[in-house]
């Protein structure tokens, strides 16, 4: 028997080697894309630029003059405040009706399922550009009878209509995912519909329920597009940062990103450990009200 080479040897190591953490290898480069984006906004929002701040400025900077007064630019705050009502209201509106119809999808026997579910990937499946020329279309025309401008309300109804397929699809996952037997065992116990919906499916579903609401708001605070078309003169800070993004993006519009990646972050980590603590806490009882 000839014996292997030692650099054979190490070669065919190395290829095991990848072989068998090529999808961390590959996850951690996907992470690091992913990440890039965030780093680059958080450093310029330490960048002492004068009129554009497409280029990084060695004289001054870093500084924190940015993050003393992220309102300085006009209209920044008020923009941000524009998207944050906007966001809010677009999200409980779509959780509610979301969350209803993924519980008439799952727990009813609803005809045509199948349609449904084609007119529920419409809305995730269609361009925002033509998605936004249809619904400016139907506001004009039909808004116009009633005397309602284009802006926050058309802006909220687009984002719920926008945000409401993804809503269903999260929360419909959650609820298929859940044990039949236990809907089973609280009619057992004689729980009416209403105590077993409100002692066993929805304290089940919230982990889904919550995922989609933080989903549907990032969707509408990263809304660019139908706020273009159907916002009329209303501001929202994706509007604002795409208009000043041909001149040079201030440096406080970075550190609202931040600010906001960070809240984000810090909102993910409190459900995580508010589902950690949910998980440890015995069962509650359920009382037999019908």
């Amino acid at each position: 028997m000839i014996p292997t080479p030692p650099r054979w040897r190490r070669a065919r190591q190395i290829r095991r080697h990848l072989a068998d953490h090529l999808v961390q290898i590959l996850a951690g480069a996907v992470l690091v894309m992913l990440a890039v984006p965030v780093v680059y906004t958080a450093v310029f929002s330490l960048n002492a630029y004068n009129r554009s701040n497409l280029v990084w400025n060695p004289q001054g900077s870093p500084t924190l003059a940015h993050w003393a007064n992220p309102c300085g630019p006009a209209g920044i705050c008020d923009a941000l405040g524009t998207s944050l009502r906007i966001g809010l209201i677009s999200t409980i509106m779509a959780t509610v009706l979301g969350t209803m119809m993924a519980l008439a999808l799952v727990r009813s026997r609803v005809r045509w399922r199948g349609l449904w579910d084609v007119l529920l990937l419409l809305p995730m499946a269609t361009p925002d550009v033509v998605l936004g020329a249809g619904l400016l279309t139907v506001f004009v025309q039909g808004l116009s009878t009633f005397g309602i401008r284009l802006g926050d309300v058309s802006i909220i109804t687009a984002h719920v209509m926008l945000a409401l397929s993804f809503v269903v699809v999260a929360v419909r996952a959650r609820l298929e995912a859940l044990d039949p037997r236990l809907v089973e065992a609280a009619a057992d116990l004689y729980a009416g519909p209403w105590a077993t919906m409100r002692h066993v499916t929805l304290p089940l579903a919230i982990p889904g329920i919550a995922g989609a609401a933080l989903l549907a708001f990032a969707i509408s605070m990263d809304d660019v597009v139908l706020a273009t078309f159907v916002g009329g003169d209303a501001m929202t800070f994706p509007r604002y940062v795409y208009v000043t993004a041909l001149r040079g993006i201030p440096a406080e519009a970075n550190v609202i990103g931040v600010s906001l990646a960070l809240a984000a972050l810090l909102l993910a980590g409190l459900f995580r450990a508010a589902g950690r603590w949910r998980a440890r806490r015995p069962l509650p009882s359920i009382r037999a009200d019908r």
